[in-house]
């Protein structure tokens, strides 16, 4: 609880800190005032940070969306509500909302930068920089939560392609697993290795038809209901009601 600070240095009013704290749901108070006062700037730092690292794996995850709906990789589609018609191409789909997305999250990985700039070169106080702070992350909240909202809304309608791997382009994903199973009946690495790639430059290639893979993270075994306990977990680390305990108590 930073409150009684003032403008940093504290003040001579006989305050309660400690039940400003209480009411306000805060874990402890700051109690040296100028520490209160330097922590400006730093928190919304840490914060921006947090924001650029999901904006970046949103970031990420979009452009894949936009590169394996393409044409030329086909591996996802969208239905038309999601997609919007090119302006002299009647055949294509673009996937504008993940495009956008994309642009928005790459955007604000620059938040950090800017949250650093207007505080760096600011002696130890108050000063009404720090205003501008406010215009810089509490619109990165917004726009990621759109982006969180978006996605949870496109991705359940992604369609998949599980007649992809039919075509020969992608039959030599396969090399690697011909080699293992050599190299798993007692063949040397090497040679199994020279074996299938004399096979695929003969075109005598014949890549398996079904992979069946149980080892954990394999895509066989995903392992799927740990992660989400890992989730799970993680999101307990956070103390939701205690803050909407607070924010209760403060309506009234």
């Amino acid at each position: 609880n930073p409150l009684g600070s003032a403008a940093g240095y504290g003040t001579s009013f006989p305050l309660d800190r400690k039940l400003t704290t209480e009411l306000l749901g805060f874990e402890d108070l700051s109690y040296n005032v100028v520490h209160a006062q330097m922590g400006r700037g730093k928190s919304e730092l840490f914060l921006s940070y947090a924001l650029a690292a999901l904006a970046h794996t949103l970031g990420k995850l979009a452009s894949d969306v936009v590169l394996y709906v393409s044409q030329n990789f086909a591996f996802l589609s969208f239905p038309d509500e999601l997609t919007t018609g090119s302006s002299i191409m009647p055949h294509k789909k673009n996937p504008d909302v993940f495009e956008l997305i994309r642009a928005r999250c790459n955007y604000l990985q620059s938040l950090p930068v800017q949250v650093s700039q207007l505080t760096t070169s600011l002696p130890s106080g108050y000063h009404r920089d720090f205003q501008l702070l406010k215009e810089a992350v509490f619109p990165a909240i917004q726009h990621l939560k759109d982006c969180l909202s978006i996605l949870s809304f496109a991705l359940p309608q992604a369609k998949v392609n599980h007649n992809i791997l039919e075509d020969e382009r992608y039959q030599y994903l396969f090399s690697v697993e011909v080699v293992n199973e050599l190299v798993l009946k007692g063949v040397p690495f090497r040679e199994a290795y020279q074996q299938v790639g004399q096979q695929i430059a003969a075109a005598s290639f014949s890549p398996p038809e079904t992979i069946r893979h149980t080892h954990e993270g394999s895509i066989g075994n995903l392992c799927l209901e740990e992660i989400e306990q890992k989730m799970a977990a993680v999101m307990k680390g956070f103390p939701f009601e205690q803050v909407q305990t607070a924010l209760e108590r403060l309506r009234g």
